[in-house]
């Protein structure tokens, strides 16, 4: 099968779509031939040279962490599902792929309304943003600050914000201030001077605040924020450890997933991406990512 390897750590250039074996189902697993897998800034990150914690390895080492496809093979012990199945899940790596093998706890059934390039998309981000609201205890009457409210997490948060009864303030550069108006949050611009502009639109004050964006975002919310326990971040730990903030991390779920496909099949879920490429242009989509400056996702379809 192709799939999208990392042969030593480097830059975009570094990237090889290689054959590699196709894996079989072991046992409690299934095989999926996926249609749609997410690109995160955790996959630049690991091609540049990181590891996530207790990984297994590779070789080579294949990239992607979320996808989206059909059941095509069914391991030893597995149950729950069927050959023929459209699913989406999680994985934490390997799913850059024509196939991925996956615990079949890992998996939640896709609506069948829904496109695939979204249900690729989901997972890692949409998790991100419900792990990160909830241990902030965002929830009704609150006023939350989301710091790069346009890119993928952000997206999901401000609309999980709205959805659990919170205000949202969403920063964003000015030409994702309509989108985010769209999915229900307040748009301010980031940069100098974004202190005074939150305080504008929120003069009864800011309950909790997630950074998904880094570039100054925590030194501006301890400003704006009392509880220091309810700001976060998911991108600059460094900053965090400085400021005695927290650093967002937990366990994915299949729950917490079949929650977010429950709102996107209500219609309080919108999910964006931003542009797909094929498994051959996966320098280009790290380039795009690696931008900061996605609206939403980017998609690569095997």
């Amino acid at each position: 099968m192709k799939a999208v390897t990392v042969p030593e750590p480097g830059g975009p250039e570094v990237l090889r779509v290689a054959e590699v074996p196709t894996p079989a189902a072991g046992p409690g697993e299934v095989r999926v031939r996926v249609y749609a897998a997410g690109v995160q800034p955790v996959d630049l990150a690991i091609r540049e040279g990181f590891r996530p914690p207790g990984a297994v390895i590779g070789s080579p080492l294949v990239l992607g962490n979320e996808f989206a496809g059909v059941v095509d093979q069914l391991g030893p012990g597995s149950y729950g599902w069927e050959v023929g199945d459209e699913v989406l899940g999680f994985q934490v790596l390997n799913s850059q792929a024509e196939f991925v093998t996956v615990d079949t706890s890992h998996l939640v059934a896709k609506p069948a309304g829904m496109p695939w390039e979204q249900a690729g998309s989901l997972s890692a981000s949409g998790q991100t943003a419900h792990m990160a609201l909830g241990l902030l205890k965002v929830g009704k009457g609150d006023t939350v600050l989301v710091h790069g409210a346009s890119g993928g997490v952000g997206t999901v948060a401000v609309q999980l914000a709205r959805a659990w009864g919170a205000t949202v303030i969403g920063t964003a550069s000015e030409r994702n201030h309509a989108y985010l108006r769209e999915l229900g949050a307040i748009p301010v611009a980031y940069g100098e001077g974004l202190v005074e502009r939150v305080r504008a639109v929120a003069p009864q004050g800011v309950d909790a605040a997630l950074d998904a964006a880094g570039r100054g975002a925590l030194e501006a919310s301890v400003e704006l924020v009392a509880d220091k326990d309810r700001i976060g971040t998911i991108v600059d730990y460094a900053t965090a450890e400085r400021l005695g903030l927290r650093q967002l991390r937990a366990e994915r779920t299949a729950a917490r997933l079949a929650e977010l496909v429950e709102l996107w099949e209500t219609g309080g879920l919108r999910l964006e991406v931003a542009e797909t490429f094929p498994l051959e242009r996966a320098a280009d989509a790290h380039r795009m990512v690696a931008t900061g400056h996605v609206r939403g996702k980017v998609v690569l379809t095997p």
